[in-house]
Formats: C-alpha cells, sequence, structure tokens
C-alpha cells in the first residue's frame, strides 16, 4: 500500500468514526459537504452520511482547474448524484460549483483582499487582458507596476498575483490590480482616501503614464484622468509636451466615480477660462493679429491668444490668398459665439466690405 493509499484510507477512518448519527440522503439533494481529502484523482467529502462521498469520475477531469483555490475543511454546495456507488460511497457533482464558484471565489477573494494568480494575455486599449480559470479579466494599465507599466506588452504569457478591484457576474466584468498586489495595498484603504477627497478640491497627483487621450494620475492613492481636452484651454495635439510621467502638479477634481472608485481630473480649470469676456475683449469688428496654427477644408484656424481660436471659413476667401500655417496675419472679428466657442474671422480687405462701414 502505498502512502497516498495510505492517507486516503486514513482519511475515510477519520470521518466513519467522526459520524454519530448518519442523516439520510436523496438523490438530486443539494448538501453542504465538506472537503476531507483532495487531489486530482480523488476528492472525498463529508456529507454527514454513513460514508463519505466521493465526486463523480465526469467531473474529475475539471477539479484540476479549481484546486489551487480549494483546501481541506473548505464547505461547498455539492449535489447528490448517487446515494451509493458499487463501491458503497455517495456520489456528488460539483457541477453547480463549477458553473457558478468561479465568480463565488473571485467575491470571496475581494471581500478578504486577498490575491489571486492570472495568466496575462495580450495589451489592449482598455490595458492587459488576463485570465482566471476561463474567466477573462483585464488590468488597467494603470493599475500596473514598472518595468510593465512602460512596457504592458512584456506581461504576456506570465502569471502573476494580482488583487481584485471589481467584479460582476452578471455584466462578466472583472478588474484586477498588479499594483495592488505587489505594494499591498487595501481595498479598504483606497476607499477611505476615495472619500476623503472632495470634488471642486485642489489635490498634488503624481503623474504615472501618459496616453493619446490623456494623463494617468494618482491622488492619494486613488487612480485619476486628465482627459486630453482637460489639459489646457488650448487644443491639444501632443500631451506628452505637457507632463511627464514621474512629475508631481496640482489638478482640480472635476468629477469622483464612487463605482470603480476613480477620478476625473482637470489642470486647465486652475487657470482663468480665456473665454470667460470674450465679447468684451474681442468686439465686433475689432482688428487684431494672429497665428495661422492650421487648414482644414473648411478653412483655416488662426490663434488670436492661448486657448482661443477663429476660423477664416472658405466662404470668406477668394482662393488667391497666400496663407501659410505658422504665419502672423492681421484678421477682423465677424461673429463671436461663446456658447459653443467659435469665432468667425474675415480677412482684411483695401476696401473695406460692406458690413464694416
Amino acid at each position: 500500500m502505498n502512502n497516498t493509499q495510505k492517507k486516503t484510507k486514513k482519511d475515510l477512518m477519520a470521518a466513519l468514526l467522526s459520524k454519530n448519527t448518519p442523516k439520510k440522503i436523496k438523490k438530486n439533494e443539494e448538501v453542504e459537504a465538506e472537503i476531507i481529502s483532495l487531489s486530482k484523482k480523488r476528492i472525498l467529502f463529508d456529507i454527514g452520511a454513513k460514508a463519505p462521498a466521493v465526486l463523480g469520475d465526469k467531473e474529475l477531469g475539471e477539479i484540476s482547474l479549481y484546486l489551487p483555490y480549494l483546501k481541506q475543511g473548505d464547505k461547498i454546495k455539492v449535489k447528490i448524484i448517487a446515494e451509493e456507488s458499487k463501491n458503497g460511497f455517495p456520489v456528488v457533482s460539483l457541477r453547480n460549483f463549477f458553473n457558478k464558484g468561479k465568480w463565488e471565489i473571485l467575491k470571496e477573494k475581494k471581500e478578504k483582499e486577498e490575491e489571486i494568480e492570472v495568466i496575462c494575455g495580450e495589451y489592449g486599449k482598455g490595458g492587459v487582458f488576463v485570465d482566471f480559470m476561463g474567466i477573462r479579466g483585464v488590468i488597467p494599465k494603470i493599475q500596473l507596476i514598472e518595468p510593465y507599466l512602460s512596457s504592458p506588452e512584456k506581461l504576456h504569457g506570465q502569471k502573476i498575483k494580482v488583487k481584485i478591484l471589481e467584479v460582476d457576474q452578471e455584466k462578466n466584468r472583472l478588474v484586477v490590480s498588479q499594483k495592488a498586489a505587489v505594494l499591498k495595498l487595501s481595498q479598504k484603504k483606497l476607499e477611505e482616501n476615495f472619500n476623503k477627497i472632495k470634488e471642486g478640491g485642489v489635490y498634488e497627483a503624481k503623474v504615472l503614464s501618459v496616453s493619446d487621450f490623456g494623463v494617468f494620475c494618482e491622488v492619494d492613492g486613488v487612480e485619476g484622468l486628465i482627459h486630453i481636452s482637460e489639459i489646457s484651454w488650448e487644443k491639444v495635439s501632443d500631451v506628452s509636451l505637457y507632463v511627464k510621467p514621474g512629475e508631481k502638479i496640482k489638478v482640480l477634481v472635476v468629477e469622483k466615480n464612487p463605482q470603480d472608485l476613480k477620478l476625473n481630473l482637470s489642470l486647465k480649470r486652475l487657470t482663468p477660462d480665456p473665454w470667460e469676456k470674450i465679447e468684451e475683449r474681442y468686439p465686433k469688428d475689432k482688428e487684431i493679429e494672429g497665428e495661422v496654427v492650421r487648414k482644414e477644408k473648411y478653412g483655416y484656424f488662426v490663434k488670436i491668444t492661448p486657448g482661443i481660436e477663429g476660423l477664416i471659413h472658405v466662404s470668406k476667401l477668394t482662393g488667391k490668398e497666400e496663407i501659410k500655417i505658422g504665419q502672423k496675419i492681421k484678421v477682423f472679428i465677424e461673429k463671436i459665439n461663446k456658447k459653443s466657442r467659435k469665432i468667425s474671422l474675415v480677412l482684411p480687405q483695401k476696401e473695406k466690405p460692406i458690413m464694416y462701414r
């Protein structure tokens, strides 16, 4: 008799001796069972009957996926599929657990703030995709640590420890964090920090990374995003010209998202809005100098002052004008729409147009 057989026999004897008044079991009944022993070849359950129950052969092939997340002494719901097999043991099914257990494991791990192990896949727009027992999840880029924060694609194929940030079976949503696992960050502490932050407040933020659509920051351990539209009153085409990773900056909290504990931040709102008194500064018919900053199919945009651009529409041009990007030109204010933040401009003419007389 080998060691495994001796251990199984010992487990069986211990379970049998512990029974006082065995309860009757019925086929298709769902009962709570305690795991006595488990391996890839056999799992024994205490279901309160006269003999321990075993897992059906058909489901043994699936159990290896769950073994890292089950242990002796765990209590779990099982379904009786045979009151007594030819070997004298009741046979049970874990099918309901297989169908729902993965999400239950995730919920429990999140509540206890315990780590799980995931396999990393491709890096996409949402972050690094991961797999947990067949459930697809994601690590947002901001939840990575170096060197993977700079090169997320290097995680492909790796097994790593993470902590769960969000788990929702109905939405089939799983969001995890490598940073929280490595730095031993507490979700409860994160919630405390999040609740202390006030909308409209100004805070110091650490720049974590820069993307095409904005800046990822951290405010007192809470994740935040400065969208590209909130970086400057000017049109921003290259975010990296404004901030660098590792830099500490002042930001204004525009909005708090309690569902995912994230912040919407702004840089530009810390400075006066250049459109606030636009009509007083640039009344109709006023001649000003500006810089041609870009050409579109419908006309030329002229920068009047930082954060304010006007448009010379193609309908205001003869087609004979020689206008170049970067050129300083004189223009007249034709019309201002403060609500839509648009200014219509026209070029000066040798003979002033009728509308200016």
